[in-house]
């Protein structure tokens, strides 16, 4: 009853082998699977096809030094867990395998003696039971109430926000593209009270500078169409998982 979405997949991919200095030129890649997201049951899939036949695996088509590299691949899996739809991931894609994938061979676990490796395979764990255990990030991904956005605009930043919820439940996501970090960020928020970090792809446990917030306070400044906002500093090249 699922169907791969293949659009969103070209178009994240593309996205993200773009330099950090011209994504602000193809922000639209990022932002216009929404405009379709409902129409069909879709699963989000990086799958066997991405990684074979001359095309690299996930972590090689990243780019950048190193560090920007594995960033890039943790901002990519921190996308593709708060977006709507259901998640295929290739094995080997969860600890940043660096060849492609052969059949005839084992998958190069020896990686994962080294700390960019293992924070990829922390992270994805981390994912999966955060994603188990919000029905915000599952409950409505076949339709539109599941998901709103707070900001698709700043092209200049390559920043994106959004709310995933529930009738229980609102999470916010907040996007950050360059490896810059944005100090003193504002988005709206829908509710006052103070929103708590549940999860931040630049935390120290996934090997990366542990640039982020832990707590931020709501303010009653109207933001972004929200009654409320927070201001916060953007890790480089990172997510973060807020709730209140």
């Amino acid at each position: 009853s699922m169907k791969w979405n293949m659009g969103w997949m070209h178009d994240t991919l593309a996205y993200f082998q773009e330099d950090p200095v011209h994504r602000r030129f193809h922000h639209d890649q990022l932002t216009f699977g929404m405009l379709y997201a409902f129409t069909e049951n879709f699963t989000l899939p990086f799958s066997h096809d991405e990684v074979v036949h001359g095309k690299g695996s996930l972590i090689n088509k990243m780019p950048g030094d190193e560090w920007q590299r594995f960033a890039n691949l943790r901002l990519l899996y921190t996308l593709m867990f708060t977006y709507p739809g259901k998640k295929l991931l290739f094995m080997g894609c969860e600890f940043g395998q660096g060849s492609e994938w052969n059949f005839n061979q084992c998958l190069d676990w020896y990686v994962l003696q080294y700390p960019h490796h293992q924070g990829i395979k922390t992270l994805v764990k981390d994912l999966n039971h955060l994603y188990r255990s919000h029905p915000a990030l599952f409950k409505h991904d076949f339709d539109h109430h599941g998901f709103e956005w707070i900001d698709c605009h700043d092209v200049e930043q390559s920043v994106i926000s959004y709310r995933r919820k529930d009738a229980h439940e609102d999470l916010i996501v907040v996007l950050n593209f360059t490896p810059v970090v944005r100090e003193n960020y504002r988005i709206g928020v829908p509710s006052p009270g103070p929103y708590h970090e549940i999860l931040n792809s630049d935390s120290s446990f996934y090997d990366g500078t542990n640039i982020g917030n832990g707590l931020a306070l709501s303010e009653p400044i109207p933001w972004m169409n929200q009654p409320y906002s927070i201001n916060l500093t953007l890790p480089p090249l990172a997510g973060l998982i807020l709730k209140r």
